[in-house]
């Protein structure tokens, strides 16, 4: 499984994300995070536990029902719960908390949604400064069109506030290794800011500069240097603050 399971018990799943994994595809033939996850919730119940099944490839993709005759690849559990609370982008490593059952949904979604879920992320970003013991709040008004986000007037339809901070844990030449913490949960939030701000993420092709660019070629940065690196919120159940932190976090 690529997926890496950081913490379960009845209600919760906090787990971390590959970069290039997608946390759920409405492709049939590419793997996400959801079917891996409920393949092995599955794969825990005793057996001869009931519920409904999908075949799927070994890729992720549904292939036919239970009850047709052939059987290929894996089995893709349809009886299991698990609640996505929220997202990363499909190039973005890190942590995130899945839901086991309704109830725990329905308070994380809350916590979400009223911005009480902590998320740190690192990014490494290029800049034309030295950002040495640097800081800062970034407030932005950011619209969704399509597949992409872009800074807009407050007064625009569908404008949404955006708002982080950030610190510079590290510089080196044209490069910094940033701190980022979202105030707000918005598409694509950090990527847009960040590069409107004139720090644009390396490996960013979609709104990252031509300077950005070119240096992510030159390094050989294939993927989005942003990685979700500590999450904290209030367990659904107990009420208790808890806090999950990487070990392995990007470097410059």
């Amino acid at each position: 499984m690529a997926v890496k399971i950081i913490y379960e018990d009845k209600d919760i799943l906090v787990c971390e994300k590959p970069a290039g994994l997608a946390v759920q595809s409405a492709r049939i033939s590419e793997p996400d995070m959801v079917s891996e996850l409920k393949n092995y919730l599955m794969g825990k119940q005793p057996a001869g536990a009931p519920g409904k099944f999908a075949e799927i490839s070994a890729f992720g993709g549904t292939r036919q029902p239970a009850s047709a005759t052939a059987s290929v690849g894996v089995r893709k559990p349809q009886s299991v719960y698990l609640g996505v609370v929220h997202r990363l982008d499909q190039p973005v490593s890190g942590l995130l908390v899945f839901a086991k059952n309704k109830k725990a949904a329905g308070a994380l979604s809350t916590q979400t949604a009223q911005h009480q879920m902590n998320k740190i992320y690192y990014a490494v970003v290029y800049t034309k400064e030295d950002l040495t013991g640097k800081r800062g709040t970034l407030t932005d008004w950011l619209v969704k069109e399509a597949s992409i986000a872009r800074v807009c007037d407050a007064s625009q339809n569908g404008a949404k506030k955006a708002v982080l901070s950030w610190k510079c844990l590290a510089c080196q030449g044209n490069r910094a290794l940033l701190e980022v913490e979202l105030e707000t949960g918005r598409f694509h939030q950090i990527r847009v800011q960040m590069a409107h701000a004139g720090m644009p993420l390396l490996g960013d092709q979609r709104y990252g500069s031509e300077e950005s660019r070119e240096v992510s070629m030159q390094l050989g940065i294939r993927t989005i240097r942003l990685q979700a690196v500590k999450l904290a919120f209030c367990h659904p159940t107990s009420g208790k603050r808890v806090c999950y932190e990487l070990t392995d976090k990007l470097t410059l």
